[in-house]
């Protein structure tokens, strides 16, 4: 099959990675799949990008620009929700391109930022290909939202949209959930959620037909992402060889919804509630620190700052003893899978497809929802030698078994085919 996998970008943020690593598990699974995207990141033959000219990344850049501006102004110029809607008004057209038209499976991934806009997504529709479109965030089945939180609004019509302040029944977004509904009625396009969570809300939106929405995780290269010697790699990275070393990374790690205030305040009841693992723990930070990071007492921070190379990456999670997300919103994410196929276990909340990802202290500890004591007592759970043995193997085992290249290529390949049997 001639599978087009479209995504805004080619490496940046977790959805592109996803999509990305599925795109080569494909290949492996010797399907011809390749990769259209507006941002390109590497020299991969595979993907081909939109900007084919200096002029047309500007007009892309001024897209992105003005469609945050309309935001801005509809949210009351708050920045604080600037980047949990998108509006889908503008974006470039694609129906006529070779790779979509060369296409028999045209598979959508995360297409907002102006990548592709409402229009252009009713003109591939009306192509009368088979198209699949996997969800990593609720923006599919929403009027505007990437995450509805508590909000069950998008189960009908949305209006008063949290995320801008809205009063109106009428917004904008419950224009354009009924511009989604007219546009995605009657059309042969199945649904993936990469979490049986994000699958389950998706299933309860008027937007989507239930018996359209399946859930299938996101790959993982299990020869790549693989255990190592922890000695040596704390050395390779100067980092401490006798200390708890925990880990916490994010695209953003200062981003309210990464919780980074709660793991503070989750490592103020460690040293608390369990004295002796506090003194032997140190904090390791990954990812763009876009504001300061608040101190805690008497507790070492080493900033390993934003890594794109994937050999650090591993590397880096194989140094560590934990990997702690504090996340509010999440569907499945790549940094537990990841740092679970090293052999390192993880702490997170009970939110989104985390507690499918982590079993209850089998491979980690699913910590109750935003609360730091919890946290703490995961945290401590994990380290405990007690338990922390046993760990590591259950970890490898259960991405082995769940999220393989070679498993989850093959549902997809299984999905195709009912795709294009619709």
């Amino acid at each position: 099959m001639n599978i087009v996998i479209l995504n805004t970008s080619e490496r940046t943020g977790g959805a592109a990675i996803a999509a990305n690593r599925l795109m080569h598990a494909l290949r492996k699974e010797n399907e011809h799949a390749c990769m259209l995207v507006r941002d390109r990141q590497t020299d991969d033959p595979s993907v081909y990008s939109i900007n084919t000219s200096w002029f047309r990344k500007q007009i892309n850049r001024f897209r992105f620009v003005l469609e945050r501006m309309i935001i801005f102004v509809l949210n009351k110029f708050d920045r604080a929700d600037l980047f949990r809607v998108s509006i889908a008004n503008a974006g470039t057209d694609i129906s006529r391109h070779p790779f979509v038209k060369q296409a028999d499976i045209i598979h959508l991934h995360w297409i907002n930022h102006n990548f592709l806009s409402l229009k252009n997504i009713e003109k591939l529709l009306k192509l009368g290909k088979p198209v699949v479109w996997t969800m990593h965030d609720m923006w599919s089945c929403t009027g505007i939202c990437h995450h509805a939180r508590d909000c069950n609004r998008y189960q009908h019509e949305c209006g008063n949209c949290f995320h801008l302040n809205s009063t109106c029944r009428k917004d904008i977004s419950h224009r354009i959930f009924r511009k989604k509904k007219k546009i995605l009625k009657n059309s042969r396009v199945v649904f993936v959620g990469c979490s049986k969570w994000l699958a389950n809300r998706a299933s309860s939106s008027e937007l989507l037909p239930k018996e359209s929405v399946y859930s299938i995780p996101n790959p993982l290269d299990i020869n790549l992402f693989k255990r190592m010697n922890r000695e040596d790699v704390r050395k390779q990275l100067r980092l401490p060889a006798d200390k708890y070393l925990l880990l916490f990374g994010a695209l953003n790690v200062t981003d309210k919804q990464k919780g980074f205030d709660y793991l503070t305040a989750g490592l103020k009841h460690l040293e608390q509630q369990f004295p002796e693992i506090y003194r032997k723990t140190e904090l390791v930070i990954f990812g763009q620190v876009k504001s300061k990071i608040p101190s805690i007492a008497n507790l070492p921070i080493h900033s390993m700052n934003y890594l794109t190379d994937e050999s650090k990456i591993i590397t880096l999670y194989n140094a560590v003893d934990l990997f702690v997300t504090a996340s509010l919103e999440e569907n499945l994410p790549n940094t537990i899978m990841e740092a679970m196929a090293c052999g390192t276990p993880c702490v997170g909340f009970n939110t989104g497809g985390i507690p499918e990802m982590i079993d209850h202290k089998i491979n980690g500890y699913v910590a109750e929802y935003k609360s730091p004591e919890d946290l703490a007592a995961g945290i401590n759970w994990c380290l405990n030698p007690e338990n922390s043995s046993k760990l590591p193997e259950e970890a490898m085992l259960k991405v082995k078994n769940c999220y393989a290249e070679n498993i989850v290529a093959k549902q997809y390949i299984d999905l195709y085919i009912k795709a294009k049997a619709k």
